[in-house]
């Protein structure tokens, strides 16, 4: 690591970069630039649902004219691919990579005291087949049957059967080949996460002392690489039922009076295999955002979190429960009521680590001295959101209470207020913390507080009344609900949250522009902005190859010092904050 290693060139610093501080800003970029276009086809099919005669000019400027009807109206078949990617791409490239890819690559060394991750090869790898997977993805968008339509979720025999309908086609090959390439992005990001934080903790830094951001990332990769090659699994067999003539997913299949050649297959087989990477997959999304919420509510509330080792367990136990509990997805398929019984238990002890975690954050925040910067603002709703959509999914987790709400807009409320809304209000979070970190200087505070208050209101303007059109019985993914007297009164509803959604879709204009200035044009940061205790806080504002000059730092104390006082009341080093390098007072008791 010393100071003469070879020039770099812009190939080496910007593109092909081994350094991890790059690579999270690579993640986090691309992830920008995906959430974009997940968002605006989010507006797009509201527009449709909302006023499903009218035609908008945005939707002509947006779809190619194959897309739409005579009138200028989107066609039913492009709604349900916009509905299909819009979710593939917020599940998985924004929220997976962009809040793992990107926190994990910054936050891993810089807070557990390591010059980088063990392998810079297999770190950059991760992202340039994160990158090829997303262009594979948005080329999809381009083809000229469609992209896929099977739902997110690309059940058989939709997905299976590439003459099912137009986005079955090349369009979902080409899904499943980008899926395929994003899961062994994950799979190697996740093993290099793990290898760093077991091996390469500075001295005096036990487990017991890593912040809980640390322990959040350290378990998401643990998930991912038991669940992802299950899903991998599942695509696999997918591409042999599409391609080689296979029958895993399909049996007694007719199409157009024609009797199609497969016997014996099961499409439940294909929920198994999907949901046992898909229900691990919303705490791979929502953990990391669980872990920046930890850091940022302790370091601004100025008190030591509530409950350290509580949350390391709860941590713990939502990882192991989020394995058993994938049945949950499939009460209608047809299950043993046993074993919906089964998995109903399961997914109830869910509630009790995560109740410890809300309840944890509350208490926190309890008579502290609260600092509310924007970070402090989105990590409180995130709170606030996990509580409210996870109440939600009581109901949904009960398989005699599903039956009336399975496959109805009260789903999709629930799991973006639990899963979307809080892992985004997350990754805001750690964007406008880390800012400093990644960019050296800091984001503008007004902006920060417009972006928050313009993005709550609209999020619980979009997904509050969404739970009531569900329970009135609307089903999801339908383009249109004209043809069903029942749900006439139900199009004003539609009509107020699309208008919300336009909000809030607008009010990400106003992050968009804050991030982007601030790199340039941004207060200069300090070293330790928020007066913060972790690792990261003693490396040099510029950024170096190998975070520190010097030797790297050695660690004391847990990250949790703040506002710590001796038996006279006094703050112990007169500041109200403790780094982890300084050493223990002579007499002083470690917390």
């Amino acid at each position: 690591m010393s100071a003469h290693h070879h020039k770099e060139t812009f190939v080496t610093k910007y593109i092909f970069s081994l350094d991890h501080k790059m690579i999270s800003k690579q993640f986090l970029v691309t992830g920008m630039i995906m959430g974009v276009i997940g968002v605006l086809m989010s507006l797009l099919f509201r527009l449709q649902i909302a006023w499903p005669e009218h035609s908008f000019s945005i939707i002509e400027a947006f779809l190619p004219e194959r897309f739409q009807s005579e009138a200028g109206v989107m066609k039913p078949d492009i709604y349900l691919a916009l509905v299909t990617i819009h979710g593939t791409i917020m599940v998985f490239f924004v929220l997976t990579a962009g809040l793992s890819g990107t926190f994990s690559n910054l936050l891993i060394p810089l807070q557990i005291g390591a010059r980088d991750m063990a392998s810079g090869f297999m770190n950059c790898l991760s992202y340039w087949l994160f990158f090829i997977s997303s262009v594979i993805m948005v080329i999809s968008l381009f083809v000229q049957a469609g992209p896929a339509s099977a739902g997110w979720t690309i059940y058989p025999p939709l997905s299976a059967l590439p003459q099912a309908i137009p986005g079955s086609g090349t369009g979902m090959t080409l899904w499943l080949v980008s899926m395929a390439i994003f899961i062994a992005q994950s799979l190697i990001g996740s093993l290099n996460y793990i290898v760093t934080i077991l091996n390469l903790r500075t001295k005096g830094m036990t487990m017991t002392r890593l912040p809980l951001t640390m322990w959040a990332l350290f378990i998401t990769a643990i998930i991912g690489v038991v669940s992802f090659p299950v899903l991998f699994s599942a695509a696999l067999l997918l591409i042999f039922d599409r391609s080689f003539g296979t029958s895993f997913y399909l049996s007694d299949i007719f199409i157009g009076g024609e009797v199609l050649n497969y016997q014996g297959g099961s499409p439940v087989l294909f929920e198994h295999l999907f949901w046992f990477l898909g229900h691990p997959e919303v705490y791979i999304v929502l953990l990391p955002a669980l872990g920046l919420t930890s850091e940022i509510i302790s370091t601004n509330s100025r008190k030591p979190i509530f409950g350290y080792r509580a949350m390391i367990g709860s941590i713990m136990a939502i990882a192991f429960l989020s394995t058993i509990v994938w049945g949950h997805h499939m009460f209608i398929s047809g299950m043993n009521p046993f074993l919906g019984s089964v998995f109903t238990f399961t997914t109830l002890l869910i509630a009790i680590p995560s109740a410890v975690k809300a309840f944890n954050y509350i208490t926190t925040l309890w008579k502290g001295n609260l600092q509310f910067n924007p970070a402090m603002l989105f990590s409180i709703g995130l709170v606030s959101t996990f509580i409210t959509g996870g109440l939600t999914g009581i109901v949904l987790g009960d398989s005699a209470l599903d039956i009336n709400v399975h496959d109805t807009y009260f789903v999709v409320a629930h799991f973006h207020l639990v899963m979307g809304v809080s892992a985004i209000y997350g990754m805001y979070a750690g964007i406008y913390h880390w800012f400093p970190k990644m960019y050296g200087r800091m984001m503008n505070k007004t902006l920060g507080y417009i972006h928050f208050w313009i993005t709550a209101i609209a999020a619980y303007g979009v997904f509050f009344p969404m739970h009531f059109i569900g329970l009135a019985g609307l089903p999801r993914r339908y383009y249109t609900n004209t043809n069903f007297p029942l749900f006439d009164d139900l199009a004003n509803v539609n009509q107020v949250m699309t208008v919300f959604a336009l909000i809030g879709g607008a009010a990400q204009i106003v992050f968009l522009v804050n991030f982007f200035m601030s790199i340039y044009k941004g207060k200069v940061a300090s070293q330790n902005p928020w007066r913060s205790n972790t690792l990261e806080w003693t490396t040099p504002v510029e950024h170096i190859h190998g975070n520190w000059p010097g030797e790297i730092p050695e660690v004391y104390r847990w990250p949790y010092d703040y506002s710590k006082v001796d038996e006279n009341g006094e703050y112990i080093f007169g500041e109200d904050y403790i780094m982890q390098t300084v050493p223990l007072k002579a007499g002083e008791q470690e917390s």
